[in-house]
């Protein structure tokens, strides 16, 4: 993997603050000026150059608040990027943009400290073939598979059950896959982070988690950046200790509007709808990270806000286009206590597809949706006349439908102690079992509420 120049060089003279814009500061250098992405330190305040000007002049984005900074102030120059701590020693701690720590406990020990600014691996260091993450959660597993080193979309909002699916994920990952998982925070309210940190620790899961948090009140330096920092850590995990690596963000639509405000404060011309020019780049340099290479593979799960629900904007465009599946959970389904709120017209996935999860399971998956989707046409005619006026076959076909959501609910392992079920992770095998045997059924013995909340289908044993 190329590197970006981060050795340590005779840094620059001493230079001045000629100029504050919000985040942005200016500084003029008499001598030799610092390069791209070099950290500026000002009293307590630490810079990162962003841009050069003429004359010496550096534009560098402020990582703390600029309140008591002042015109003339002198500037350090370090001639060293942002280094930040990697290791085994990272995991179960909460930590900031440099990687210090902010869940009041010592800073990490005995860690290797790297560039946050990283190339992306090269090509032919890449995974050679498409390959399915195993979640162990039914609804993901059947209709939108997770692909092992590619990117996810998770959309939905507040109480429908993204942070319990979250934790969930984690213990899996952790679990099965022999690997950590690392959570960012860009743009997270306090409340949040502090919830966040407290349900995994009860879930069992935060030994084997780094969480990240560049909050909403911070500088937008810090929003920006927060994503380079977490996928620094995530790479030692690939590929020095070669794991697999579960990589979460929220929300990703947040790192675009920190690029936003800081390409305003540099002065650039917005482009369409007021964002950055650089936004491609910006979200590329970002996404190109995240990847599965021979040594491991690194996976994100990233909340994605559509801004007005209009998915022609251009930073949900940009975002789009880097996602091989999109998880949609549904405020609806929570309503009904069909948990996970999983939509399974919503959610989808480029790799349901025969070459990579083989016929049986792309067929299955296909029924299952067309079944649902007749059944959710015939709600309103069920609503209006009752379901004594459908034909056989329709009735048939609501059975099922009704069967199978309920089949694709499914007990975390996560919230076995809050609910007192007993979680279940169910292979992918179990779960094409399941829907296949409710799929060539027209008539039922057991209750629709029998396959609620159940992992394979074999746990109908029994019931009545």
């Amino acid at each position: 993997m190329s590197e970006p120049d981060c050795t340590y060089r005779e840094p620059a003279s001493d230079g001045r603050i000629v100029a504050i814009r919000g985040g942005v500061v200016d500084v003029a250098f008499d001598g030799a000026v610092p390069r791209i992405h070099d950290l500026l330190h000002v009293g307590p305040v630490a810079l990162e150059v962003s841009s050069l000007a003429e004359d010496g002049v550096v534009r560098a984005m402020a990582l703390a608040p600029v309140r008591a900074l002042g015109l003339g102030m002198r500037v350090t120059a370090t001639g060293r990027q942002i280094e930040v701590p990697v290791g085994e020693a990272l995991l179960g701690r909460m930590l900031d943009v440099f990687g210090a720590p902010i869940d009041g406990r010592p800073p990490p020990v005995d860690c290797a400290l790297r560039s946050i600014h990283r190339s992306p691996p090269g090509l032919r260091e890449l995974g050679q073939s498409a390959e399915i993450l195993e979640t162990g959660i039914k609804a993901i597993d059947l209709l939108a598979p997770i692909e092992r080193g590619g990117k996810t979309g998770l959309f939905g909002g507040a109480g429908v059950g993204k942070t319990v699916l979250i934790t969930e994920l984690i213990n899996n990952v952790v679990q099965y896959h022999d690997g950590v998982s690392l959570f960012c925070g860009i743009g997270e309210r306090s409340r949040e982070a502090e919830e966040l940190y407290r349900e995994i620790g009860t879930a069992g899961v935060r030994d084997k988690t780094v969480m990240l948090f560049g909050q909403m009140n911070a500088a937008p330096g810090v929003r920006f950046l927060i994503g380079n920092t977490a996928l620094t850590m995530a790479e030692y995990f690939r590929d020095e200790r070669k794991q697999d690596v579960l990589l979460l963000i929220d929300n990703i639509f947040r790192f675009v509007q920190a690029g936003s405000e800081v390409s305003g404060l540099m002065g650039r011309m917005p482009s369409r709808v007021g964002y950055q020019p650089t936004l491609a780049t910006e979200l590329a340099a970002l996404e190109e990270r995240i990847v599965s290479t021979r040594n491991g593979a690194i996976t994100s799960v990233q909340a994605v806000y559509v801004p007005a629900d209009d998915f022609t904007d251009p930073a949900a465009a940009h975002i789009f286009s880097h996602l091989s599946a999109s998880v949609v959970l549904s405020r609806k389904r929570a309503s009904e206590g069909l948990y996970p709120a999983v939509d399974p017209l919503a959610s989808s996935s480029a790799m349901l597809t025969p070459r990579v999860v083989g016929q049986r399971h792309h067929d299955i998956a296909r029924a299952v949706r067309r079944t649902l989707a007749e059944y959710e046409e015939l709600r309103d005619i069920i609503a209006m006349l009752g379901l004594e006026e459908l034909t056989a076959a329709d009735r048939a076909t609501v059975a099922r439908a009704r069967r199978l959501e309920r089949f694709l609910t499914q007990p975390f392992v996560t919230t076995g102690d809050v609910s007192g079920v007993p979680g279940k992770r169910v292979p992918v095998s179990d779960t094409l079992d399941g829907c296949e045997a409710i799929l060539e059924q027209d008539r039922f013995e057991l209750p629709e509420s029998a396959y609620y909340m159940i992992g394979p289908l074999r746990d109908l044993e029994g019931a009545s």
